[in-house]
């Protein structure tokens, strides 16, 4: 993971306390998204870190961009920083094959994704091993212990559960058994285990989203959307995020919840665009060919994160936007090479 450096603004609001808070409001009543009154503490934070980790196929990725839209649209000001494993299909379990997204975001204007997480989910010991080094003291760390067995510590060099040897006394530690709660949450859905353990993320967003006070309706909204054409998977998905929410409001373990009020001092109201990095890229391309008066060509091959862009240039032919979905990158880079040749830029 990068290191960042904060804007002087975002280091004195940090020296609010390890977790941004500014104050705490005690008994402070939330409504629920079922219309139902929650008693727990409601405390007031001006910014927050979430980093999410965990194997290439825990869908860390989605989670966090779920938590950016729906952070997003509550008027909150953000910046992420996805991290992508090098290797391609690293052994599930091990640090060559963590995968994590950080999420910084604020009531006030901030430039970074922040330098180190206020709030760590890990999804096994390999995310817990390559992140803790990152993590201030006195942070949270949320962790699935369903995933602490010991083939898998001892994976990435664990003698014994960090969970039990007193070597995360420093940290605020959350031991949640994501897996066996989300199995459990949609044992009526005729699902196999396998099936099933691929939702945990959701469980895991769930519970975040309430920890935050983020919006709950536009995610359901689109895994009903990704999964149409799987209507079972698309509902069991929403069960486990539901699962997630209703967990952190009944579990004694989190008796306080979080809110981050949008930044509506910071940006005058209208009309704003969340993007990512990818999709920036994308634009400028195409403005570049449209300047240069020249049709732009892509020679790619899909692999994560790269993949975004060429599902992006191949929506505007209307631009002359050529893609080609090469078979390898050798073949690609061939393509791209030859493409100015034929009077194309790449």
């Amino acid at each position: 993971m990068t290191s960042q450096v904060s804007s002087p603004a975002e280091k004195a609001d940090g020296a609010d306390g390890a977790d941004g808070a500014k104050d705490a409001v005690v008994g402070e009543q939330r409504s629920t998204p079922h219309g139902k009154v929650s008693e727990k503490e409601v405390r007031r934070l001006g910014r927050v870190v979430i980093r999410f980790a965990g194997d290439s196929g825990d869908g860390m990725q989605l989670t966090g961009d779920r938590f950016t839209s729906e952070t997003a649209a509550f008027g909150n000001d953000l910046s992420t920083l996805p991290n992508f494993p090098a290797e391609i299909r690293a052994p599930a379990g091990t640090l060559p094959g963590v995968s994590s997204f950080q999420l910084h975001f604020a009531d006030h204007d901030i430039l970074t994704p922040g330098d180190a997480p206020d709030v760590l989910v890990a999804m096994n010991p390999a995310a817990l091993k390559a992140n803790i080094e990152d993590v201030p003291r006195g942070s949270q760390i949320i962790v699935n212990t369903d995933e602490f067995t010991k083939r898998a510590m001892a994976k990435v060099g664990y003698a014994a559960s960090p969970l039990e040897d007193g070597s995360l006394e420093a940290y605020h530690v959350h031991p949640v058994a994501l897996t066996t709660m989300t199995i459990e949450a949609l044992k009526d859905f005729g699902l196999s285990r396998k099936e099933a353990e691929r939702s945990k993320n959701m469980f895991a967003l769930g519970l975040l989203s309430w920890m935050y006070h983020r919006p709950t309706e536009g995610t359901e909204n689109f895994l009903r959307t990704k999964f149409a054409r799987k209507p079972k998977i698309a509902e069991a998905n929403v069960a486990a995020f539901r699962a997630g929410w209703n967990f952190g409001e009944t579990t004694e373990d989190f008796a306080v919840s979080y809110e981050i009020s949008p930044a509506g001092a910071a940006f005058p109201p209208g009309t704003y665009r969340n993007i990512s990095g990818n999709l920036a890229l994308s634009y400028g391309l195409i403005a570049a060919g449209h300047q240069a008066d020249l049709p732009l060509f892509l020679g790619s091959y899909p692999i994560t994160p790269a993949s975004d862009i060429l599902h992006e240039l191949s929506k505007h032919k209307n631009f002359g936007v050529r893609t080609f979905q090469a078979e390898d990158e050798i073949a690609a880079i061939g393509a791209a090479l030859g493409a100015p040749s034929a009077g194309s830029s790449r």
